[in-house]
């Protein structure tokens, strides 16, 4: 792996546990640990709503809630969490983790545009210094319940931990007719700020 990273920088610390936030990160030269942040983001979700939280408030409250609970045990590192909501007519839709759910969450998107909100934090002794929350907006094509099933055979179980059911950057382009959005965002993570970020702090040359 090719690291681009500034001698003496800061650690990294990824508080999540989505393999294709981490893969961008390598992808863009950073060294990190992963530490999975611990969380009830269904209970949390679901208290934020009764709030009356709009889904952008409700990702950033994410992306902060993991940041912050991995950001205590590593008070001498830039810790990164972050969080993606999906949002259809209103309605925020989880990882759906079964091919049930998926097949019905897809059934409840084809034919619809939908949004996905991407929210980052970042902490460092233990205190949020930056956050930011990006959209993308996406039209999913009509798919007979047949296509569905075939595109979760193809696809394999990995898009269950997906929000959407897809991997933009895979099989999952096969749903879409059309796009509107930064790729990072669409994949989870804000990548072009929070490199900016990490330049300001020294940890990736300027």
């Amino acid at each position: 792996m090719t690291v681009f990273i500034e001698p003496n920088a800061p650690r990294l610390v990824l508080a999540s546990q989505s393999p294709g936030r981490a893969a961008m990160l390598r992808a863009a030269g950073l060294s990190f640990t992963t530490e999975p942040a611990r969380l009830d983001e269904t209970a949390l979700i679901e208290s934020l709503v009764a709030e009356g939280e709009r889904p952008r408030a409700i990702a950033d409250a994410l992306a902060e809630a993991k940041c912050l609970s991995v950001a205590r045990k590593h008070l001498d590192a830039l810790v990164i969490g972050a969080d993606q909501l999906l949002v259809c007519e209103g309605h925020i839709f989880e990882k759906p983790e079964t091919r049930d759910r998926a097949e019905n969450q897809l059934q409840a998107l084809q034919g619809r545009a939908h949004e996905l909100i991407s929210a980052c934090a970042v902490a460092l002794s233990g205190a949020i210094i930056w956050r930011h929350v990006a959209h993308a907006h996406l039209q999913m094509r009509p798919l007979s319940a047949p296509v569905i099933a075939r595109y979760l055979d193809a696809a394999g179980p990995g898009v269950l931990s997906s929000v959407g059911c897809y991997h933009i950057e895979g099989l999952g382009a096969q749903l879409f007719t059309s796009i509107s959005g930064d790729q990072f965002v669409i994949r989870g993570l804000p990548l072009l700020e929070l490199l900016d970020l990490l330049r300001r702090h020294g940890v990736i040359p300027t």
